[in-house]
């Protein structure tokens, strides 16, 4: 075969992950011989429940509010309730603040890792000693994206891998030079990976092999690093709330009072 090949896998027998348990440990049982340049792929959720994220709560509202620093947009969901994008503490925009329900005890919620970045270079940590070569690790989530309909995973930790591919200056095909091409590598490969792992297969972790060339000797900057934040954010609410707060801001600056005021009416004045 000839071109460029990429595989990705995710063994079975992972067993039910506790507060408390070993997850390398755990993973490093099922995944088999890795080589150097593997990209081992972890669900957040075993992640969390490793970590003890697990947390008492009857209402998964107040839980969502706890986790909330910045409300983007709220809608009303189907079949009742309310959709709430925001953005959680980790400084990732998506329903819920990633809050899950889903696959937990009742009366109990999953939050997200506290640092999935540290939480990737602990697995990386362990995956190295086990295989003796350079491994790279990617935690990831499940989100929506603005525009499209339909859920992916992107990468929320890394460690070992370069979170993105930027080529800017160089030359595409035709020799012309790229001015934005920045490729979000942690997040196609969180992608990949869930095809495989799957959302109710009890295949927490993948093995993305052929892409070595993404792979640090070192832990390198972590999927925190693409976040956009602040000013390069071009999206910081959502439509309805954007239109709300334009209006509410021009009505105010209208009725400001400023002493003499002059208003013009069917282009005229009084």
């Amino acid at each position: 075969m000839t071109g460029a090949v990429i595989r990705c896998w995710a063994p079975d027998g992972v067993p039910e992950i506790e507060a408390g348990d070993d997850l390398a440990h755990a993973l490093i049982a099922v995944v088999g011989d890795l080589e150097a340049g593997d990209v081992v792929v972890v669900s957040s959720k075993v992640v969390s429940k490793a970590e003890g994220r697990q947390v008492v709560a009857d209402d998964r509202e107040q839980a969502i509010t706890d986790e909330t620093v910045r409300v983007v947009a709220v809608r009303e969901a189907r079949g009742g309730g309310l959709t709430r994008i925001v953005e959680n503490r980790l400084g990732i925009v998506g329903a819920a603040a990633g809050v899950d329900a889903s696959n937990v005890a009742p009366g109990t919620v999953l939050l997200l890792p506290v640092d999935p970045d540290a939480s990737a270079a602990r697995l990386r940590t362990a995956f190295i000693a086990a295989a003796g070569v350079p491994i790279g690790v990617v935690v990831t989530d499940t989100l929506g994206r603005p525009w499209r309909q339909g859920q992916t995973d992107i990468a929320i930790g890394a460690a070992g891998v370069e979170v993105v591919d930027d080529l800017r200056g160089l030359p595409d095909a035709t020799g012309r030079p790229m001015s934005v091409t920045v490729v979000a590598i942690a997040d196609e490969i969180a992608a990949m990976a869930d095809l495989v792992k799957g959302k109710a297969e009890n295949r927490p972790v993948a093995i993305v092999r052929g892409l070595g060339r993404y792979v640090l000797d070192v832990d390198g900057p972590g999927a925190r690093s693409i976040v956009r934040v602040g000013e390069q954010d071009m999206f910081r609410q959502g439509s309805s709330e954007a239109y709300a707060s334009g209006y509410s801001d021009g009505y105010a600056e209208a009725t400001k009072q400023t002493g003499d005021v002059t208003v013009a009416v069917d282009g005229g004045a009084w």
